[in-house]
């Protein structure tokens, strides 16, 4: 199975990174960097932006716009070598103690060892929906595309184009779902060496310092909050975007099958298959169809 839906895949790979870059915005207008005392840097123009870390500090960026549901893209080279004890994060997320939040993690490695991609979902506050995975490439020698759709029937996170988890809108189940907080973008690369590499086991090496990830082809075709209103893009024809070709979306049998693929070959946590973490019983979530 896994071989007869890989060539798909990159195809699709392909096609995304295309279509991503056709579309880039541009850090100098549509970016904040909040912190990290010069460490952050935007160049070329505003095509590329990098966040650096050192013993001292780490540093991060936020978008200028708020969003209400779209299709968030951004392509990312993380950092490369050892990286063990370092996080880029990368998500979006409202603000107060009942907000909001999707959240794509990348938790660095030794050399060698492949990255982890943690993923989770917060609504009205509450989080503890992680999936993790392995990504079937080296996420530290060229830039990747990754993804999410948010619109008021489900989120899906995609990397590359190929979708790797859903979360769908389960309300009449009692579920929360994001569909009525603002999120901004934020990004941050920092240490977490108390946690992030097997536990903590792994600390930071900083002889390896400065560690620095890249970001270029931000594209957010999207729902914009403006003075208390989501203002959505019109339907563009012809596959060019616009509310049209995201607000409606559900994955079809094809996507359904590649994320089937993603997680039976490199899904590496499920919270939906961790009974010894919900002794009580597993979220609602997890046993709707």
């Amino acid at each position: 199975m896994a071989n007869a839906l890989l060539l798909p895949i990159l195809a699709c790979s392909l096609l995304a990174v295309m279509v991503s870059t056709a579309f880039a915005g541009n850090f100098n207008n549509d970016f904040d960097i909040t912190w990290g005392d010069g460490r952050a840097k935007v160049l070329n123009n505003g095509q590329l932006l990098t966040l650096s870390l050192d013993k001292a500090s780490g540093s991060g960026f936020q978008s200028k716009s708020e969003y209400l549901f779209g299709k968030i893209d951004m392509q990312l080279k993380l950092v490369p070598g050892n990286s063990a004890g370092t996080v880029t994060a990368y998500y979006l997320s409202s603000q107060g103690p009942t907000h909001d939040e999707i959240d794509f993690e990348f938790l660095g490695n030794l050399s060698g060892d492949p990255y982890t991609l943690h993923t989770n979902v917060f609504t009205q506050g509450k989080g503890n929906r992680e999936m993790q995975f392995k990504l079937w490439f080296d996420p530290t020698k060229d830039f990747h595309t990754y993804s999410v759709i948010w619109n008021p029937q489900q989120i899906i996170f995609m990397v590359d184009g190929t979708p790797i988890r859903v979360f769908r809108n389960l309300e009449t189940k009692g579920v929360a779902f994001p569909k009525s907080q603002a999120m901004r973008i934020y990004s941050s690369l920092w240490n977490a060496d108390d946690w992030a590499t097997r536990g903590g086991l792994i600390k930071t090496d900083w002889k390896n310092a400065p560690f620095i990830a890249s970001y270029r082809s931000f594209n957010a075709d999207a729902c914009v909050w403006v003075a208390g209103r989501s203002r959505c893009p019109a339907a563009r024809k012809m596959g060019g975007g616009g509310a049209g070709t995201w607000m409606d979306y559900r994955m079809d049998v094809t996507n359904q099958k590649r994320m089937l693929w993603v997680q039976s070959n490199y899904m590496i946590y499920n919270y939906c298959a961790d009974r010894k973490r919900f002794p009580q019983g597993l979220p609602t979530e997890c046993t709707v169809n």
